[in-house]
């Protein structure tokens, strides 16, 4: 495993809370990745038959030319593996797990989520959804859903989420233990809709300078945005940092409709074509929220499908400078085929195309790209010497462009940023993953800290606060009463690093998202780089 790769797992295991209750994205979020639904086609049932229908799907459709003898009298995965890894068959089972989680309403009672010493833990209620309007509130501890005992339990949390969530109208019972209380209560709670929004966080940065982030690319996120701008606007913002870290994609025309507030009319977004698509182009109508301000856009390796879409059309066009690392390079567009038994083919149909004609999607075959991407990486962590680096910069030429003022960019794979901004691995050693993998952290924040701090005093002092030497000292009992040993030497080294996630998530609990990234991005080097690049 990367070690870039390795340290955003244990970024992400550190700051995972999980949504439930009706917070899933629906049925055209399979547009996200590119999927187009289609009307189940009626194959037969058999699997050679089956097998029979897949080689004459991919015949008909998938984005390139294929060897259809070579396929035959393969078993589906195995003649899958054959295409690309977009290309894949859902069972019945995995298909309708797909299909309610992409069903197109976000249904159910709008609460997130966590597993606190085997008890449901609600760290968020979302305000006006159902949960909220019953009276749940952040604090209150789960102990029942319906009849099902849950604390003291260790469910998956698959289950966990099965019995809470479900369709608009229907009711949930639930038994809590309110923040404070010694008896517990049933409340009643009718599922519905709730609206979440597709900008985490937007605020200022500094007097001129606004912060926007958007973790995904919803049907909402350019009234969303433009929204958003608007208020930041008003406070005086010229300047901007687009935050598209971790953003795994969304609607195309969600990414479009977001190109569209920042660039003039008629400009080409992007264009899909395949083998059997007719090429398809995406253009701006002008009219924009933002068409004449400062742009920074920040990605890394986790940005892909809309994001790089949004990037490539950033960077092609020269409307903004691009800050991070390279990103995820998933550009092919997926078209989903049903089977009568419930099963379903998710097929590679087009790739899509950056204005310059930049291919996103990053090489799945070995050879010259695959040589190409090792020499990048090992370049962006500085590794390579400089005659090596003239040898990357050679094999790059071949798949270089040029924009109209002149900057060079490449394909073969990702949205490569104008402005590397390398992993900062300082504190990470093998004491602060077990204390990721763990949980422990977490576990602090929400078991001992949150009952310490009020979100006022948070607000106030954001800035400037840190843990106690008192709650550190408390830190020290709760890792050592989870059976860790503590390394004082790796301990010491990754003091900051506690400090900051400890900060990052009590403000996630106390102020939510916005919380958690004004006190993230003090620290951040991407959000500093980007700062400095607009100046």
């Amino acid at each position: 495993m990367k070690k870039s790769t390795r340290f955003n797992i244990l970024i992400a295991i550190t700051y995972s809370v999980t949504l439930i209750g009706g917070m899933y994205l629906g049925y055209k979020f399979l547009k996200d990745q590119g999927f187009k639904v289609e009307r189940p086609v009626h194959y037969a049932d058999n699997n050679t038959k089956k097998v029979e229908d897949i080689i004459h799907i991919i015949n008909k459709n998938y984005v390139d030319e294929v060897n259809a003898d070579s396929l035959q009298h393969l078993p589906i995965d195995s003649l899958l593996h054959q295409l690309d890894p977009h290309s894949i068959y859902l069972p019945p089972t995995k298909a309708f797990e797909l299909a309610e989680t992409l069903e197109g309403n976000f249904e159910g009672i709008g609460v997130e989520y966590y597993i606190l010493n085997d008890t449901l833990l609600v760290t968020n209620v979302v305000k006006d959804g159902p949960a909220f309007l019953a009276g749940m509130k952040q604090g209150d501890k789960i102990l029942k859903i319906d009849s099902t005992m849950v604390s003291g339990r260790t469910l998956p949390r698959s289950e966990m989420v099965g019995k809470i969530r479900g369709k608009k109208g229907t009711p949930v019972q639930l038994l809590l233990l309110h923040q404070g209380m010694s008896t517990p209560s049933t409340l009643t709670i009718k599922r519905g809709r709730v609206d979440v929004s597709s900008i985490d966080a937007a605020y200022m940065l500094n007097t001129d300078a606004g912060y926007v982030r958007i973790s995904k690319f919803g049907a909402n996120t350019d009234r969303d945005f433009v929204d958003a701008v608007r208020s930041l606007k008003a406070k005086g913002m010229k300047k901007l940092v687009l935050d598209l870290r971790d953003n795994g994609g969304g609607y195309v025309t969600a990414a479009t409709g977001l190109a569209n507030q920042f660039l003039a009319e008629n400009k080409l977004i992007v264009y899909t074509e395949g083998k059997h698509e007719p090429r398809t182009d995406y253009f701006t109508t002008g009219g924009g929220e933002f068409e004449q301000g400062k742009l920074a856009v920040l990605i890394n390796e986790n940005s892909a499908s809309a994001s790089e879409i949004f990037a490539g059309a950033i960077q092609d066009l020269d409307r903004g400078v691009i800050v991070g690392r390279r990103s995820f390079g998933k550009g092919l567009v997926q078209e989903q085929f049903a089977f009568d038994d419930g099963s379903a083919l998710n097929l590679t149909i087009a790739r899509y195309y950056t204005p310059l004609g930049r291919s996103i999607q990053k090489s799945y075959k070995k050879g010259y790209a695959a040589y190409q991407k090792e020499l990048e990486d090992r370049f962006n962590d500085g590794e390579l010497t400089a005659k090596t680096a003239r040898v990357r910069d050679s094999l790059q030429k071949v798949n270089s462009y040029t924009t109209h003022s002149g900057k060079k960019v490449f394909g073969g794979g990702g949205i490569q940023p104008d402005v590397y901004v390398k992993l900062d691995t300082i504190g990470y050693n093998k004491f602060y993953a077990t204390l990721a993998n763990k949980k422990i952290l977490i576990d602090f924040v929400f078991d001992v800290l949150a009952d310490r701090y009020t979100p006022a005093y948070l607000n106030q002092n954001l800035s400037t606060f840190t843990i106690s030497d008192a709650d550190f000292k408390d830190l020290l009992k709760y890792i050592q009463a989870k059976n860790v040993v503590i390394d004082n030497k790796q301990l010491m080294i990754s003091k900051p690093l506690i400090y900051n996630d400890l900060k990052v998530m009590l403000c996630k609990y106390h102020l939510g998202d916005i919380g958690y990234y004004k006190a993230n991005n003090l620290t951040d080097n991407m959000v500093k780089q980007a700062l400095n690049s607009l100046q």
